[in-house]
């Protein structure tokens, strides 16, 4: 059924996340089907932003401008970092509207065993960027995943001589969870961080 350009269409179409075959065929599909002006603007939104968009020389978030936002902003508490795995990651936790401090962006988790290392997560650069800064607290919001834990324990120990103190996202069942239904590293996670009933 598809063949030639419009395979490799849908071949790059499932690349993105959260995209299988089938969405791919109909967004494939769609695009050749719309008019060509309205295929075009979305075709040039996609090479502009691609084009406009690089690393911010300080916190690694993806940025139109270097320093992102986020550094140029004198207001935010740069004694704070708030360590993500990815640019997404950061505007999810700034739509909360609860932390004013700085973001590190990593890009990867560690993984050995795909060769993500240390260098590969960029660790030179956020080990550089607490040294510079007056840094009182390190927040490790990482998911809770294998790669997750080995990350978040490998830069605690990096950081274990320093006077910094070293948080993580709260992990555990959620409201309205059921037990029974619950992975066991989640539950695990919630009876190692469970807390007094009165507080």
């Amino acid at each position: 059924m598809f063949n030639g350009v419009l395979d490799e269409l849908v071949n790059n179409l499932k690349t993105m996340p959260g995209i299988g075959l089938k969405t791919a065929q109909r967004l494939a599909l769609h695009l050749i089907s719309i008019e060509k002006t309205t295929a075009m603007k979305i075709a040039d939104s996609i090479t502009d932003s691609v084009n406009s968009y690089k690393h911010c020389a300080q916190c690694n978030i993806l940025s139109e401008t270097d320093p992102c936002n986020f550094c140029s902003d004198s207001s935010r508490n740069s004694q704070v970092i708030c360590v993500v795995e990815n640019t997404q990651d950061a505007y999810l936790i700034e739509k909360l509207h609860e932390f004013k401090g700085r973001y590190f962006v990593l890009n990867e988790l560690l993984s050995p065993l795909d060769g993500i290392g240390p260098d590969e997560i960029n660790f030179p650069k956020l080990y550089k960027l607490i040294n510079s800064e007056e840094v009182v607290e390190i927040i490790l919001a990482l998911n809770p995943s294998a790669e997750g834990e080995s990350t978040i324990n490998y830069l605690a120990s990096q950081f274990e001589d320093k006077p910094i103190k070293i948080t993580r996202l709260s992990t555990g069942l959620p409201f309205g969870g059921d037990i029974e239904y619950t992975s066991s590293l989640t539950l695990s996670n919630a009876l190692k961080r469970r807390y007094l009933v009165s507080d």
